[in-house]
């Protein structure tokens, strides 16, 4: 198959057939969710001081499930995992104005979430390796108005929260997890995600398990869990009656999970683990078939971590190819490679950064009197981050598929195939 003429140019493609999409609802949530629908009970929440504050049967069961799982005192369920970030930044009392760091390599809703409370994204560099916030670019960039560092597990692997708890503890700071793609995985002995002073998870529809839509806060502070479940159901309404004095963040929101989705969510949960392993399994077999190709880094773990690969990050080095990332993309595809993306994302290039226009459009939060210093959003700011993104990133959107061995297999004949021939392409 290797020597055989690429598909790009009229050859055989290597896969043939499309890979089975990846679904981790089965049997029990269909059975979960009916029961709830039956009960006639969806919701059982109030927006006030009452019994039914902290919502049904089943929200409280998930939560109560989510800690046991986590090893955390508190898990606050959330409708979305945009909604938990923004739960977490109010949380831990950040003021307009104060500058929370925050990686370019996130989705765009980690360093929203910080805008939202009128507060200021400062983006650090990442490590070539894992993608993650490089401490060493964090400790850089801390001002007299830095209050927070948000970390992102990005990819799957946990960033180096030795380092970043280190530098928190220096200077005073406090530190949001934003596991989204690292539900299951470890870092040192400890579930990712749980080392922060706020951490937690997306159960939106592509993640490793779902609910269609919602996220899990997680942190052993009794004081945040509290600040938490009142932002998260209209917090200005229930303090009064609640007994809250302190009502900085107090600005509610209607954040609030189901009863359906907690009940899927407790189906969910129970296979996570099996769900990680079976992707790890993928993963390391993938490793195993493109291992040796010149020119290609296949993915790093860390010692101590533990991996989930919510997507399969590669890194090309196209000066040693000689071939571009986005040719080389191209005639994996034509082999009948789906789901691979050149380059991931650099938050602080989108439009919003660059023209520091966010609310209404006179460049507030950033010309008011709330910011204290012109942050810069330059292209170049962040080096690493930019050059994988523009020429050497390559990632295999794991997510997408659920992978028999001989789809791997496949996987590693395409690349294979495009590597004996990439003369041909120079």
């Amino acid at each position: 198959m290797s020597n055989s003429k690429l598909a790009l140019f009229g050859g055989p493609k290597t896969i043939q057939t499309t890979f089975k999409r990846y679904n981790p609802i089965g049997a029990e949530e269909v059975e979960a969710a009916r029961q709830v629908i039956e009960s006639g009970v969806l919701s059982q929440f109030l927006g006030c001081w009452s019994p039914d504050f902290y919502g049904g049967p089943k929200v409280q069961a998930f939560e109560r499930q989510c800690e046991a799982y986590f090893g955390v005192k508190h898990a606050v369920t959330v409708n979305s995992w945009t909604s938990g970030l923004i739960a977490a930044v109010g949380a831990i009392g950040i003021e307009p104005g104060d500058e929370v760091i925050v990686t370019p390599w996130t989705m765009c809703a980690s360093a929203t979430a910080i805008l939202h409370w009128n507060a200021i994204p400062v983006f650090a560099d990442i490590e070539p390796d894992t993608f993650n916030l490089d401490p060493a670019s964090v400790e850089a960039n801390i001002t007299p108005y830095t209050k927070a560092i948000m970390a992102v597990d990005t990819f799957g692997h946990s960033a180096d929260m030795d380092a970043l708890m280190a530098i928190a503890e220096r200077h005073g700071l406090k530190v949001i997890t934003d596991s989204a793609q690292a539900p299951g995985t470890y870092y040192k002995g400890k579930v990712t995600g749980t080392l922060a002073h706020v951490g937690g998870y997306s159960l939106n529809y592509h993640k490793h398990i779902h609910t269609g839509e919602g996220g899990i806060l997680v942190t052993n502070d009794d004081e945040y869990a509290d600040r938490l479940r009142l932002i998260r159901n209209h917090a200005e309404a229930v303090v009064g009656n609640k007994g809250n004095t302190d009502l900085c963040n107090m600005v509610g929101h209607n954040f609030r999970l189901g009863e359906i989705e907690c009940a899927i969510g407790i189906e969910q949960l129970n296979k996570l683990d099996g769900f990680v392993a079976s992707r790890q399994r993928a993963a390391e077999r993938l490793s195993q078939e493109l291992r040796g190709l010149p020119g290609l880094r296949t993915p790093i773990v860390k010692e101590g971590c533990t991996h989930a690969y919510y997507v399969y990050p590669m890194v090309l080095d196209v000066e040693q190819l000689g071939v571009s990332r986005a040719r080389i993309i191209e005639v994996l595809e034509a082999e009948g490679i789906k789901g691979l993306a050149g380059g991931y994302t650099n938050i602080h290039l989108l439009p919003m950064y660059q023209q520091k226009i966010a609310y209404g459009s006179k460049g507030f939060p950033w010309t008011s009197d709330i910011c204290r210093r012109d942050v810069s959003y330059q292209k170049g700011i962040c080096p690493v981050a930019e050059e994988l993104h523009a020429f050497t990133y390559l990632g295999f959107a794991m997510c997408m598929h659920e992978l028999a061995d001989g789809d791997v297999d496949l996987i590693g004949q395409a690349f294979r195939k495009v590597w004996d021939q990439m003369g041909s392409l120079k």
